[in-house]
């Protein structure tokens, strides 16, 4: 049982030890040279000029919800795309419908006009 795991830790192992290097390398040979602009706050692409605890504008929560949303879409493709010979045509169509639905959820945020910034 464990030889048909072991494929799967050698990649586990093999990304973390990459992931880690690339990391520690950027940090050793990054340059250190910090000015006031780098290290200025900043939050949403405006400079903050006033208090911390003021009202953002809900379009900002808006964007993130539907990134949220539609982004997870994604995360349903990857094993159906796998399994889909496992499946056959009932999860096909299953995909399908889930697919019609996000549509519908997207055209309706597009006509109420969600996805426009003033």
């Amino acid at each position: 049982m464990l030889a048909n795991y072991l494929p799967i830790l050698i990649f586990l192992i093999i990304t973390m030890v990459m992931g880690s290097a690339f990391f520690l390398i950027g940090y050793v040979l990054g340059p250190k040279k910090f000015d006031s602009e780098k290290m200025s706050s900043y939050e949403c692409g405006f400079a903050a000029f006033e208090d911390a605890r003021m009202k953002f504008d809900v379009r900002y929560y808006l964007v993130a919800i539907l990134f949220i949303i539609f982004d997870l879409e994604i995360a349903f493709f990857l094993p159906w795309a796998v399994a889909l010979r496992e499946i056959n045509i009932a999860g096909f169509w299953a995909m399908m419908i889930f697919l019609g639905v996000l549509v519908v959820g997207f055209i309706y945020e597009w006509r109420k006009g969600a996805l426009e910034w003033e």
